[in-house]
């Protein structure tokens, strides 16, 4: 029997979770195997880079569809719970669950669409080009990688989220050292600011942060920007930055743009994970793929 599809997987992976009890990850790829006739001589083939096996990156790659569709939850680490959806869908008995099925959940629709996608064309009958497939699941695992480092954000200390604002902004360039950085976190006095970090080596000037470890779900609106806004008034600054693991409201962007003595910059969960993997913070390289063309110099100079 060949190893089965991620896709194949999504209804056994669900009724594993049935249960309401928390499992780990490790566990339900042994019960998939089992379940699915995959033999130990399968579990071990590894994938053509050599870094993981094909079927728990399979397993992996259905855990991470069902959780974008909202049917299952991460507990901590590497443990699942099934979601309040996930056990609605499977009282609905379905024959099957598939990547069709998913699509009615708006989080898989987003993460399923293509970045650049301009049309409707199924991918089988457009002029996509395997570079351009390439470029897509790149997005669509980093998409996955957003998502895991905030769920491992929120399991940490509001302490250890300022910590780690204050490393992203060090490797971005601010502050000077890290040791430097350090020393300015914290509570100024001033209501509404959590930290001050120098624009430059030199500080020139000085740039006022508040750090806010919120559920991912929560929406900041214009009042608490209107708050940070007045911090920093009274502080005398003229720059500022709201970062924070939730989201803000259109109401809070507009209100932050029409700044004009102070500038803020609100930075939210998806940016601020975005920047953590663009400048390597938390996250550690996998796998490198070299994408090579013809040295056309080469053949020009061996030609003459």
């Amino acid at each position: 029997m060949s190893i089965p599809k991620h896709n194949e997987m999504f209804l056994p992976f669900l009724e594993f979770l049935s249960d309401g009890q928390a499992h780990p990850i490790a566990e339900i790829i042994k019960h998939l195997a089992q379940k699915m006739g995959v033999t130990e001589e399968e579990r071990k083939e590894m994938l053509p880079s050599g870094v993981t096996t094909k079927f728990g990156s399979r397993v992996g790659w259905t855990r991470t569809y069902l959780g974008k569709a909202g049917l299952l939850e991460t507990v901590k680490r590497g443990v699942l719970v099934i979601s309040a959806e996930g056990k609605r869908v499977l009282a609905s008995n379905p024959s099957a669950i598939d990547d069709e099925y998913l699509m009615r959940y708006e989080g898989f629709r987003e993460f399923k669409t293509p970045v650049n996608e301009t049309s409707t064309a199924s991918p089988m009958t457009s002029d996509v080009t395997p570079q351009d497939e390439l470029e897509d699941a790149f997005q669509k695992i980093n998409s996955a990688l957003v998502s895991d480092l905030l769920s491992e954000i929120m399991r940490q200390t509001p302490e250890f989220f300022e910590g780690l604002v204050v490393q992203l902004l060090i490797k971005m360039g601010y502050g000077g050292s890290l040791s430097d950085a350090g020393k300015i976190m914290g509570k100024t006095g001033d209501e509404g600011i959590d930290g001050v970090v120098r624009e430059d080596k030199l500080g020139f000037d000085l740039i006022y942060i508040q750090a806010k470890r919120w559920d991912l779900g929560n929406s900041i609106g214009r009042p608490e920007i209107q708050k940070f806004v007045g911090a920093l008034a009274g502080a005398g600054a003229s720059k500022g930055l709201f970062i924070t693991t939730a989201n803000f409201s259109k109401e809070a962007y507009v209100y932050a743009e029409k700044q004009h003595t102070t500038k803020v910059v609100l930075v939210d969960g998806k940016t601020l994970a975005n920047l953590m993997i663009e400048y390597n913070l938390g996250v550690s390289t996998q796998i490198t793929y070299e994408l090579k063309r013809v040295d056309t110099d080469f053949f020009a100079l061996e030609s003459e």
